[in-house]
Protein backbone atom coordinates (compact mmCIF):
# COMPACT_ATOMS: atom_id res chain seq x y z
CA UNK A 1 0.00 0.00 0.00
CA UNK A 2 1.52 3.50 -0.82
CA UNK A 3 1.53 6.03 1.57
CA UNK A 4 -1.76 8.20 1.42
CA UNK A 5 -1.91 10.81 -0.99
CA UNK A 6 -4.75 12.46 -1.51
CA UNK A 7 -5.65 12.51 -5.26
CA UNK A 8 -8.41 14.72 -7.57
CA UNK A 9 -9.48 13.30 -10.57
CA UNK A 10 -11.35 16.22 -12.86
CA UNK A 11 -13.15 14.54 -15.94
CA UNK A 12 -16.61 14.66 -17.35
CA UNK A 13 -17.09 10.99 -17.65
CA UNK A 14 -18.59 9.36 -14.90
CA UNK A 15 -17.46 5.68 -15.94
CA UNK A 16 -13.72 6.97 -16.48
CA UNK A 17 -13.58 9.06 -13.01
CA UNK A 18 -14.91 5.30 -11.38
CA UNK A 19 -12.36 3.15 -13.16
CA UNK A 20 -9.44 5.69 -12.20
CA UNK A 21 -10.86 5.77 -8.65
CA UNK A 22 -11.14 1.85 -8.10
CA UNK A 23 -8.06 1.39 -9.61
CA UNK A 24 -6.01 4.20 -7.74
CA UNK A 25 -7.98 3.58 -4.59
CA UNK A 26 -6.65 -0.05 -4.09
CA UNK A 27 -3.17 1.21 -3.70
CA UNK A 28 -3.86 3.53 -0.37
CA UNK A 29 -4.92 6.82 -1.79
CA UNK A 30 -7.62 8.93 -0.99
CA UNK A 31 -9.51 9.95 -3.84
CA UNK A 32 -11.85 12.78 -4.92
CA UNK A 33 -13.93 13.77 -8.21
CA UNK A 34 -15.16 16.87 -9.75
CA UNK A 35 -16.72 16.83 -12.83
CA UNK A 36 -15.85 20.39 -14.07
CA UNK A 37 -13.43 22.89 -12.90
CA UNK A 38 -15.76 24.87 -10.85
CA UNK A 39 -16.27 21.58 -8.59
CA UNK A 40 -12.55 20.76 -9.41
CA UNK A 41 -11.58 24.38 -7.63
CA UNK A 42 -13.87 23.91 -4.48
CA UNK A 43 -12.27 20.97 -3.58
CA UNK A 44 -8.70 22.71 -4.04
CA UNK A 45 -10.06 25.34 -1.50
CA UNK A 46 -11.41 22.52 1.02
CA UNK A 47 -8.96 19.83 0.63
CA UNK A 48 -5.36 19.32 0.73
CA UNK A 49 -5.08 17.14 -2.95
CA UNK A 50 -1.34 16.03 -4.07
CA UNK A 51 -1.54 15.26 -6.90
CA UNK A 52 -4.41 16.15 -9.69
CA UNK A 53 -5.18 13.66 -12.93
CA UNK A 54 -7.22 16.26 -15.71
CA UNK A 55 -8.56 16.44 -18.86
CA UNK A 56 -8.61 18.33 -21.75
CA UNK A 57 -11.20 19.06 -22.50
CA UNK A 58 -14.50 19.78 -20.21
CA UNK A 59 -17.53 21.66 -20.13
CA UNK A 60 -16.14 24.69 -18.44
CA UNK A 61 -12.69 25.34 -19.63
CA UNK A 62 -9.39 23.85 -20.54
CA UNK A 63 -7.51 21.07 -18.52
CA UNK A 64 -3.95 22.74 -19.83
CA UNK A 65 -4.79 26.70 -18.75
CA UNK A 66 -6.40 25.27 -15.22
CA UNK A 67 -3.35 23.17 -15.12
CA UNK A 68 -1.36 26.38 -15.41
CA UNK A 69 -3.21 28.47 -13.32
CA UNK A 70 -3.32 26.12 -10.50
CA UNK A 71 0.33 25.56 -10.63
CA UNK A 72 0.86 29.38 -10.01
CA UNK A 73 -1.97 29.27 -7.24
CA UNK A 74 -0.29 25.77 -5.54
CA UNK A 75 2.86 25.32 -6.58
CA UNK A 76 3.56 22.09 -4.47
CA UNK A 77 0.24 19.90 -5.85
CA UNK A 78 1.77 17.94 -9.43
CA UNK A 79 -0.34 17.76 -12.26
CA UNK A 80 -1.11 14.79 -14.66
CA UNK A 81 -3.07 15.48 -17.63
CA UNK A 82 -5.44 13.12 -19.84
CA UNK A 83 -5.26 13.78 -23.36
CA UNK A 84 -6.50 11.86 -26.37
CA UNK A 85 -4.62 10.37 -29.74
CA UNK A 86 -3.86 13.31 -31.91
CA UNK A 87 -4.12 15.81 -28.87
CA UNK A 88 -0.29 15.30 -28.00
CA UNK A 89 0.61 18.87 -28.35
CA UNK A 90 -1.89 19.58 -25.88
CA UNK A 91 0.51 17.37 -23.56
CA UNK A 92 3.42 19.25 -24.08
CA UNK A 93 2.05 22.58 -23.98
CA UNK A 94 0.44 21.21 -20.26
CA UNK A 95 4.23 19.99 -19.78
CA UNK A 96 5.56 23.44 -20.32
CA UNK A 97 2.96 24.93 -17.65
CA UNK A 98 4.51 22.60 -15.09
CA UNK A 99 2.40 19.78 -15.45
CA UNK A 100 4.35 16.41 -13.90
CA UNK A 101 3.36 14.20 -17.05
CA UNK A 102 0.05 13.32 -19.61
CA UNK A 103 -1.51 9.66 -20.31
CA UNK A 104 -3.21 8.94 -23.44
CA UNK A 105 -6.44 8.66 -22.52
CA UNK A 106 -8.15 4.87 -22.23
CA UNK A 107 -4.72 3.32 -23.14
CA UNK A 108 -1.94 4.27 -20.19
CA UNK A 109 -4.20 2.46 -17.50
CA UNK A 110 -1.58 0.45 -16.47
CA UNK A 111 1.14 3.51 -16.22
CA UNK A 112 -1.15 5.76 -14.00
CA UNK A 113 -0.13 4.39 -10.55
CA UNK A 114 3.90 4.03 -11.22
CA UNK A 115 3.71 7.95 -12.06
CA UNK A 116 1.71 8.75 -9.67
CA UNK A 117 4.07 7.37 -7.27
CA UNK A 118 6.99 9.40 -8.66
CA UNK A 119 4.51 12.57 -8.69
CA UNK A 120 3.90 11.57 -5.05
CA UNK A 121 7.72 11.60 -4.13
CA UNK A 122 8.07 14.56 -5.66
CA UNK A 123 5.39 16.25 -3.23
CA UNK A 124 6.47 15.01 -0.43
CA UNK A 125 10.11 15.88 -1.34
CA UNK A 126 8.38 19.41 -1.71
CA UNK A 127 6.72 19.83 1.54
CA UNK A 128 9.87 18.48 3.26
CA UNK A 129 11.76 21.00 1.79
CA UNK A 130 9.19 23.32 2.42
CA UNK A 131 9.22 22.57 6.06
CA UNK A 132 12.69 23.05 6.55
CA UNK A 133 12.88 26.30 5.03
CA UNK A 134 10.20 27.36 7.34
CA UNK A 135 11.94 25.98 10.57
CA UNK A 136 15.32 27.26 9.27
CA UNK A 137 13.63 30.87 9.01
CA UNK A 138 11.82 30.40 12.25
CA UNK A 139 15.60 29.70 13.98
CA UNK A 140 17.57 31.93 11.69
CA UNK A 141 14.85 34.46 11.13
CA UNK A 142 13.66 38.21 13.23
CA UNK A 143 11.67 35.89 15.00
CA UNK A 144 14.22 34.55 16.30
CA UNK A 145 15.91 37.92 18.38
CA UNK A 146 14.80 37.94 21.69
CA UNK A 147 13.39 41.68 23.56
CA UNK A 148 10.48 43.82 23.66
CA UNK A 149 12.41 46.83 24.56
CA UNK A 150 11.68 49.93 22.07
CA UNK A 151 14.98 49.89 21.02
CA UNK A 152 16.03 46.38 20.13
CA UNK A 153 12.29 46.63 17.95
CA UNK A 154 13.79 49.32 16.10
CA UNK A 155 16.74 48.36 15.20
CA UNK A 156 14.41 44.50 14.37
CA UNK A 157 12.55 46.97 11.74
CA UNK A 158 15.47 48.71 10.01
CA UNK A 159 17.08 45.73 9.74
CA UNK A 160 14.00 44.41 8.23
CA UNK A 161 13.62 46.71 5.81
CA UNK A 162 16.81 46.33 4.09
CA UNK A 163 16.87 42.93 4.25
CA UNK A 164 15.69 42.36 0.80
CA UNK A 165 17.39 44.11 -0.56
CA UNK A 166 20.89 43.39 -1.98
CA UNK A 167 22.99 46.02 -0.49
CA UNK A 168 26.33 45.65 1.71
CA UNK A 169 25.33 46.03 5.79
CA UNK A 170 27.82 47.07 8.34
CA UNK A 171 26.77 45.91 11.91
CA UNK A 172 28.09 48.03 14.63
CA UNK A 173 28.03 47.05 18.41
CA UNK A 174 30.24 45.57 21.49
CA UNK A 175 30.83 42.32 21.36
CA UNK A 176 28.32 39.81 22.67
CA UNK A 177 25.49 42.30 20.76
CA UNK A 178 24.19 39.48 18.42
CA UNK A 179 26.01 40.11 15.19
CA UNK A 180 26.09 37.24 13.40
CA UNK A 181 22.34 36.58 14.55
CA UNK A 182 21.26 39.74 13.01
CA UNK A 183 23.52 38.90 9.97
CA UNK A 184 21.46 35.84 10.11
CA UNK A 185 18.32 37.29 10.05
CA UNK A 186 19.00 39.75 7.69
CA UNK A 187 19.84 36.81 4.99
CA UNK A 188 16.72 34.95 5.53
CA UNK A 189 14.58 38.31 4.90
CA UNK A 190 16.85 38.09 1.54
CA UNK A 191 15.88 36.78 -1.94
CA UNK A 192 18.90 34.77 -0.98
CA UNK A 193 17.72 32.83 1.38
CA UNK A 194 17.90 29.32 -0.33
CA UNK A 195 21.55 30.22 -0.74
CA UNK A 196 24.41 29.43 1.52
CA UNK A 197 25.07 31.54 4.78
CA UNK A 198 28.86 31.62 4.86
CA UNK A 199 30.48 33.25 7.87
CA UNK A 200 33.87 33.87 9.41
CA UNK A 201 35.66 35.48 12.12
CA UNK A 202 38.45 37.72 10.76
CA UNK A 203 40.31 38.45 13.86
CA UNK A 204 40.30 34.10 14.08
CA UNK A 205 43.15 33.92 11.19
CA UNK A 206 46.83 34.86 10.34
CA UNK A 207 47.13 36.95 6.89
CA UNK A 208 48.10 34.29 5.47
CA UNK A 209 45.71 32.18 6.39
CA UNK A 210 42.58 34.13 5.62
CA UNK A 211 43.54 34.77 2.23
CA UNK A 212 43.16 31.41 1.65
CA UNK A 213 40.23 30.90 3.90
CA UNK A 214 38.55 33.55 1.88
CA UNK A 215 39.94 33.17 -1.97
CA UNK A 216 40.55 29.59 -1.97
CA UNK A 217 44.22 28.36 -3.59
CA UNK A 218 45.40 26.23 -6.63
CA UNK A 219 46.95 23.22 -6.27
CA UNK A 220 50.84 24.00 -5.58
CA UNK A 221 50.50 27.54 -4.64
CA UNK A 222 52.07 27.07 -1.29
CA UNK A 223 54.18 23.98 0.78
CA UNK A 224 51.25 21.62 1.60
CA UNK A 225 49.10 22.81 -1.43
CA UNK A 226 48.40 18.93 -2.51
CA UNK A 227 44.99 20.27 -4.11
CA UNK A 228 43.11 22.87 -5.57
CA UNK A 229 40.98 24.47 -2.65
CA UNK A 230 37.31 26.41 -3.11
CA UNK A 231 37.57 28.90 -0.79
CA UNK A 232 34.66 30.81 1.35
CA UNK A 233 33.46 33.47 -1.91
CA UNK A 234 32.60 30.26 -3.72
CA UNK A 235 30.87 28.42 -1.17
CA UNK A 236 28.69 31.45 -0.75
CA UNK A 237 28.35 32.09 -4.51
CA UNK A 238 24.67 33.45 -4.35
CA UNK A 239 24.17 33.60 -1.02
CA UNK A 240 25.63 36.02 1.54
CA UNK A 241 29.22 36.12 3.05
CA UNK A 242 29.42 37.28 6.72
CA UNK A 243 33.03 38.67 7.51
CA UNK A 244 32.90 39.19 11.64
CA UNK A 245 35.44 41.36 12.90
CA UNK A 246 36.21 42.85 9.67
CA UNK A 247 38.00 45.85 11.07
CA UNK A 248 41.10 42.95 11.62
CA UNK A 249 41.83 42.50 8.18
CA UNK A 250 45.08 42.69 7.06
CA UNK A 251 45.27 45.83 4.78
CA UNK A 252 46.37 43.82 1.55
CA UNK A 253 43.73 41.84 1.51
CA UNK A 254 41.34 45.01 1.93
CA UNK A 255 42.49 45.69 -1.19
CA UNK A 256 41.73 42.41 -2.74
CA UNK A 257 38.40 42.47 -0.86
CA UNK A 258 37.45 45.44 -2.51
CA UNK A 259 37.50 44.20 -5.98
CA UNK A 260 35.12 41.20 -4.90
CA UNK A 261 32.63 44.20 -4.08
CA UNK A 262 33.75 46.40 -7.34
CA UNK A 263 33.85 43.70 -9.93
CA UNK A 264 32.22 40.71 -8.62
CA UNK A 265 35.41 38.72 -9.12
CA UNK A 266 38.52 37.51 -7.37
CA UNK A 267 42.05 35.73 -7.78
CA UNK A 268 42.87 32.34 -6.33
CA UNK A 269 46.20 31.89 -4.35
CA UNK A 270 48.47 30.83 -7.34
CA UNK A 271 46.15 31.28 -9.41
CA UNK A 272 46.33 33.65 -12.97
CA UNK A 273 42.35 33.87 -13.97
CA UNK A 274 39.68 35.24 -12.36
CA UNK A 275 37.24 33.82 -10.71
CA UNK A 276 33.59 35.36 -11.02
CA UNK A 277 31.11 35.16 -7.91
CA UNK A 278 27.80 36.73 -6.97
CA UNK A 279 27.28 37.39 -3.11
CA UNK A 280 26.22 39.47 -0.64
CA UNK A 281 28.81 41.20 1.86
CA UNK A 282 27.69 41.38 5.93
CA UNK A 283 30.04 42.61 7.68
CA UNK A 284 30.15 43.38 11.21
CA UNK A 285 32.62 45.16 14.03
CA UNK A 286 32.99 46.59 17.33
CA UNK A 287 35.69 48.95 16.26
CA UNK A 288 35.45 52.80 15.13
CA UNK A 289 36.23 52.14 11.47
CA UNK A 290 36.39 55.63 10.14
CA UNK A 291 39.08 56.22 13.40
CA UNK A 292 40.56 53.18 11.36
CA UNK A 293 40.84 54.93 8.19
CA UNK A 294 42.14 57.99 9.69
CA UNK A 295 44.83 55.86 11.45
CA UNK A 296 45.63 54.36 8.16
CA UNK A 297 44.92 51.15 9.38
CA UNK A 298 41.66 50.66 7.26
CA UNK A 299 40.96 51.30 3.60
CA UNK A 300 38.61 54.42 3.22
CA UNK A 301 37.30 52.94 -0.19
CA UNK A 302 36.24 49.74 1.06
CA UNK A 303 34.88 51.34 4.62
CA UNK A 304 32.56 52.84 2.15
CA UNK A 305 31.68 50.26 0.48
CA UNK A 306 30.80 47.79 3.25
CA UNK A 307 29.38 50.79 5.00
CA UNK A 308 26.15 51.25 2.43
CA UNK A 309 24.29 50.74 5.34
CA UNK A 310 24.94 50.42 8.77
CA UNK A 311 23.39 49.81 11.76
CA UNK A 312 24.24 50.15 15.63
CA UNK A 313 23.25 46.86 17.78
CA UNK A 314 22.12 48.30 21.15
CA UNK A 315 24.18 46.65 24.19
CA UNK A 316 22.48 44.90 27.08
CA UNK A 317 23.01 48.18 29.01
CA UNK A 318 21.01 50.38 26.82
CA UNK A 319 18.08 47.27 26.97
CA UNK A 320 17.53 46.31 30.69
CA UNK A 321 14.22 45.97 30.44
CA UNK A 322 15.04 43.01 28.08
CA UNK A 323 17.53 41.38 30.50
CA UNK A 324 14.71 39.38 32.29
CA UNK A 325 13.00 38.21 28.63
CA UNK A 326 16.18 36.85 27.82
CA UNK A 327 17.68 35.31 31.23
CA UNK A 328 13.88 33.24 30.81
CA UNK A 329 14.92 32.43 27.12
CA UNK A 330 17.95 31.02 28.53
CA UNK A 331 16.63 29.52 31.01
CA UNK A 332 14.27 27.81 29.24
CA UNK A 333 17.04 26.27 26.57
CA UNK A 334 19.76 25.14 29.65
CA UNK A 335 16.63 23.39 31.70
CA UNK A 336 15.49 21.19 28.81
CA UNK A 337 19.38 20.73 27.63
CA UNK A 338 20.06 19.58 31.50
CA UNK A 339 16.70 17.72 31.99
CA UNK A 340 15.82 20.27 34.64
CA UNK A 341 12.53 21.73 35.67
CA UNK A 342 13.94 25.43 36.82
CA UNK A 343 10.92 27.78 35.88
CA UNK A 344 11.43 30.54 38.00
CA UNK A 345 13.81 33.78 38.81
CA UNK A 346 13.88 34.97 42.48
CA UNK A 347 13.64 38.52 42.85
CA UNK A 348 16.81 38.68 44.18
CA UNK A 349 18.47 36.60 40.79
CA UNK A 350 16.57 39.40 38.88
CA UNK A 351 17.67 42.44 40.82
CA UNK A 352 21.23 41.13 40.93
CA UNK A 353 21.39 40.40 36.86
CA UNK A 354 19.81 44.24 35.91
CA UNK A 355 22.45 45.37 38.12
CA UNK A 356 25.55 43.75 36.71
CA UNK A 357 27.36 45.99 34.29
CA UNK A 358 27.26 43.50 30.95
CA UNK A 359 30.52 43.98 29.56
CA UNK A 360 30.12 41.05 27.37
CA UNK A 361 26.68 41.84 26.62
CA UNK A 362 24.18 38.51 25.29
CA UNK A 363 26.88 36.08 25.14
CA UNK A 364 28.17 37.28 29.45
CA UNK A 365 24.63 37.02 30.25
CA UNK A 366 24.12 33.47 28.12
CA UNK A 367 26.86 32.24 29.78
CA UNK A 368 25.84 33.30 33.62
CA UNK A 369 22.38 31.85 32.73
CA UNK A 370 24.06 28.39 31.88
CA UNK A 371 26.46 28.74 35.15
CA UNK A 372 23.19 29.27 37.16
CA UNK A 373 21.25 26.29 35.90
CA UNK A 374 24.21 23.85 36.40
CA UNK A 375 24.49 25.19 40.40
CA UNK A 376 20.53 25.00 40.78
CA UNK A 377 18.77 21.88 41.99
CA UNK A 378 15.77 23.51 42.70
CA UNK A 379 12.56 24.62 40.41
CA UNK A 380 14.02 28.41 40.97
CA UNK A 381 17.04 30.64 40.72
CA UNK A 382 18.42 32.70 43.64
CA UNK A 383 21.17 35.15 43.81
CA UNK A 384 22.98 32.36 45.44
CA UNK A 385 23.20 30.47 41.66
CA UNK A 386 25.27 33.78 40.33
CA UNK A 387 28.67 34.16 40.62
CA UNK A 388 30.90 35.82 43.23
CA UNK A 389 30.99 39.09 41.32
CA UNK A 390 27.38 40.03 41.39
CA UNK A 391 27.30 39.73 45.60
CA UNK A 392 28.64 42.62 46.23
CA UNK A 393 28.28 44.57 43.07
CA UNK A 394 25.67 46.98 41.99
CA UNK A 395 25.62 48.75 38.85
CA UNK A 396 24.87 52.76 38.82
CA UNK A 397 22.78 54.02 35.87
CA UNK A 398 26.06 56.04 34.38
CA UNK A 399 27.57 52.21 34.12
CA UNK A 400 30.37 53.10 37.27
CA UNK A 401 30.70 50.21 39.78
CA UNK A 402 29.95 51.27 43.06
CA UNK A 403 32.15 48.93 45.39
CA UNK A 404 31.54 48.37 49.35
CA UNK A 405 35.49 49.31 50.93
CA UNK A 406 33.84 48.66 54.67
CA UNK A 407 35.80 45.62 56.24
CA UNK A 408 33.03 43.68 56.97
CA UNK A 409 31.76 43.55 53.45
CA UNK A 410 35.19 42.91 52.10
CA UNK A 411 35.60 40.01 54.49
CA UNK A 412 32.26 38.55 53.33
CA UNK A 413 33.38 38.53 49.81
CA UNK A 414 36.72 36.98 50.25
CA UNK A 415 34.86 34.29 52.36
CA UNK A 416 32.17 33.28 49.32
CA UNK A 417 35.19 33.42 47.38
CA UNK A 418 37.08 30.81 49.36
CA UNK A 419 33.89 28.79 49.75
CA UNK A 420 33.52 28.91 45.90
CA UNK A 421 36.84 27.82 45.35
CA UNK A 422 36.58 24.45 48.06
CA UNK A 423 32.95 23.75 46.23
CA UNK A 424 31.70 24.38 49.64
CA UNK A 425 33.59 22.05 51.93
CA UNK A 426 34.10 23.96 55.48
CA UNK A 427 36.79 22.69 56.79
CA UNK A 428 39.25 23.18 53.98
CA UNK A 429 37.74 26.92 53.91
CA UNK A 430 38.57 27.45 57.34
CA UNK A 431 42.10 26.07 57.12
CA UNK A 432 42.49 28.69 53.96
CA UNK A 433 40.85 31.12 55.87
CA UNK A 434 43.47 30.36 59.13
CA UNK A 435 40.45 30.73 60.92
CA UNK A 436 38.85 28.00 63.33
CA UNK A 437 35.23 26.01 62.04
CA UNK A 438 33.35 27.37 64.52
CA UNK A 439 34.56 30.73 63.70
CA UNK A 440 34.06 30.34 59.84
CA UNK A 441 30.33 29.13 61.14
CA UNK A 442 29.60 31.95 62.92
CA UNK A 443 30.68 34.55 60.37
CA UNK A 444 28.53 32.80 57.85
CA UNK A 445 25.34 33.19 60.68
CA UNK A 446 26.29 36.77 60.73
CA UNK A 447 26.55 37.26 57.12
CA UNK A 448 23.49 35.79 56.28
CA UNK A 449 25.81 33.59 53.87
CA UNK A 450 24.69 29.83 53.36
CA UNK A 451 26.30 27.16 55.31
CA UNK A 452 24.92 24.28 53.68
Amino acid sequence: MSIAGQILIVDDEPKLRALFKRIISLEGYIVFEANDLRTAKKLLLREEIDIILCDVRLPDGSGVDFIHQTKLEYSHIELILFTAYGNIADGVQAMKHGAFDYLMKGDDNDKILPILSKALEKVQLQKRVYKLEKDIKVIFGFENIIGKSSIIKETILIAKKIAPSDISVLLLGETGTGKELFARAIHSGSNRVHKPFVAINCSAFSKELLESELFGHKAGAFTGAIREKYGLLEEAHEGTLFLDEIGEMDIELQAKLLRVLEVNEFFKVGDSKTSRVDIRIISATNKDLYQEVQAGRFREDLYYRLNVFNIKLPSLTERKVDIPVLAKYFIDIYSKKMNKHITEMSSSFTEKLNGHHWRGNIRELKNVIERAVIMCDEPFLTQEHLPNDFQSMILENNHSVKSAFDLETIEKHHIQKVLHFTRGNKMEAARLLKIGVATLYRKLETYGLSAS
